[in-house]
């Protein structure tokens, strides 16, 4: 996936990590694809059972002390991937991915770019 071309509103980063995805106190890992202030693309698993009308929780271990957690909601759900859109993140994994997507694009306008779109998301919660 070509990041520079990508038209999307958030800033999405590829990103190799395993997605912990728990919904009603089940967890199915998968294969992150890519992630961003909006949700996150995973691989299809081989077996997953996700409802749409129920939150679902993801972790994101980028090291032994640090994890980005997000509230999500399954919109796209397809053989070679599922996507899900983030409606709830704390502040400390809002830095986390932050600086993620800081040093994934080698950017050093990214920051306020990210930064930018956490305002927007703010200002208007359905996009």
């Amino acid at each position: 996936m070509d990041i520079s071309s990508e038209r999307r509103q958030f800033t999405r980063v590829g990103f190799a990590a395993e997605a912990e995805l728990i919904q009603e106190g089940k967890t199915v890992r998968a294969e992150l694809i890519d992630i961003s202030l909006n949700g996150l693309l995973v691989r299809t698993p081989d077996e997953y059972d996700f409802r749409t009308d129920i939150p679902c929780c993801v972790h994101i271990h980028l090291s032994d002390d640090t994890l980005i957690q997000m509230q999500v909601a399954l919109v796209h759900s397809g053989s070679q991937c599922l996507g899900f859109h983030c409606t709830s993140i704390d502040m400390d994994s809002i830095i986390h991915l932050r600086r993620l997507i800081e040093m994934n694009l080698n950017d050093p306008t990214a920051a306020e770019r990210v930064l930018a779109e956490l305002v927007r998301r703010q200002k208007d919660p359905q996009e």
